[in-house]
């Protein structure tokens, strides 16, 4: 009978044991790629770390080939289609010369930002020379007042929308709650969210714009006019789901939870704080969600309408100009706006995770 080297048997134990924590780490970074839609990367390590490569070959397959196929598919398909179909602006432009644009208004930004490097510089040698020769009174200090890049316009939308998301979700938090602990505040509110809920954005940027010129009189305010248009017409339109969700979370709450709270004697803020909100949290981010959805889309409308900056004023003026390129222009803008309403959703599930217990932690 041959004797087992115990040296072997250790070092056979001690790989198992390195092998089995790499595949709890596999595993705990899952939940994250999840969140962050990447959910093909598991099955790539595993693969890599030697778990069934044949079984991950087929996940890898399910998760990453067959939408890279589907995209293969689509631009064959845009591509293949879009020169036999013309517009008052030429052919419709294929992915080619779709990324020729992305290219050309990198660019565009790159000598924007070199103007007003070079603008500043010139400013402050003209100061520098007034101060040598004692005329420190003229020094004028001006800011740069060159036109928006596309990328200005990508920051600018994505500051309002998150500026409406934000006092939209104040609003529609704290109401949720209210109407969930009280069956008389949600018959009082159900009926004011059934007539605005579905009212576009478009019937109440004329309302807020004209409110907002006879409020917000000042022009050296920390808002912009068009700004706070834009960004209270996200908040009108926005803040239903997360008001809606909020309220059928807490509505939803264990009534044994409801007894314990009752038992203690807590007082309404400790009931909130420590019983209602961490019950009611998974459908409050659900709706949180959807409202930054919904926020995102608004605001391209908003801005379109009212040609206050952002993405959707440079879709309305590219649709204007009209030039052989603006067709492009616009389908990178269309790309733009959906990347980032994936990113913007993929975020807030992010969020969620941090502060929720679920199936993907």
């Amino acid at each position: 009978m041959t004797a087992i080297d115990p040296d072997t048997l250790k070092a056979d134990a001690d790989k198992e044991a390195r092998r089995a924590r790499l595949f709890t780490r596999i595993n705990k970074a899952d939940a994250w790629f999840q969140v962050l839609g990447l959910s093909w990367m598991t099955p790539i390590l595993k693969a890599v770390a030697g778990d069934n490569p044949q079984a991950q070959m087929k996940e890898i397959w399910r998760l990453l080939g067959v939408p890279l196929l589907a995209i293969a598919g689509f631009l064959f398909v845009w591509a293949t289609l879009a020169p036999t179909v013309q517009t008052s602006l030429g052919a419709i432009p294929g992915p080619t010369q779709v990324w020729e644009q992305v290219g050309n208004l990198h660019a565009d930004h790159i000598r924007e930002r070199d103007k007003e490097v070079a603008f500043y510089e010139r400013q402050d040698a003209r100061n520098a020379k007034l101060i040598e020769a004692g005329n420190a009174d003229k020094v004028k200090e001006r800011t740069y007042t060159g036109k928006p890049t596309y990328y200005d316009q990508i920051w600018t939308s994505i500051k309002t929308v998150f500026f409406g998301f934000l006092i939209g979700s104040a609003i529609a938090i704290p109401l949720g709650i209210l109407g969930g602990l009280s069956p008389t505040a949600n018959a009082a509110m159900n009926p004011l969210i059934q007539i605005f809920k579905p009212v576009s954005p478009l019937a109440w940027l004329p309302i807020v714009t004209m409110v907002v010129s006879a409020v917000y009189v000042t022009n050296d305010g920390l808002f912009s006019k068009s700004f706070l248009n834009s960004a209270i017409t996200v908040t009108l339109c926005s803040l239903w789901p997360t008001l809606i969700n909020t309220a059928l979370g807490v509505s939803s709450i264990d009534k044994d939870l409801v007894n314990v709270s009752k038992v203690l004697k807590m007082n309404t803020w400790t009931k909130i704080t420590k019983l209602v909100l961490p019950s009611a949290l998974p459908l409050i981010f659900t709706g949180l969600r959807l409202s930054l959805g919904v926020g995102w889309m608004v605001l391209i409308a908003a801005e379109m309408l009212a040609q206050n900056p952002g993405l959707g004023k440079f879709v309305w003026d590219e649709f204007q100009n009209g030039s052989s390129q603006s067709l492009a222009k616009i389908m990178v803008a269309v790309f733009t706006i959906g990347i980032i309403g994936f990113l913007l959703d993929r975020l807030m599930f992010a969020i969620q995770s941090l502060f929720t217990f679920s199936s993907t932690r």
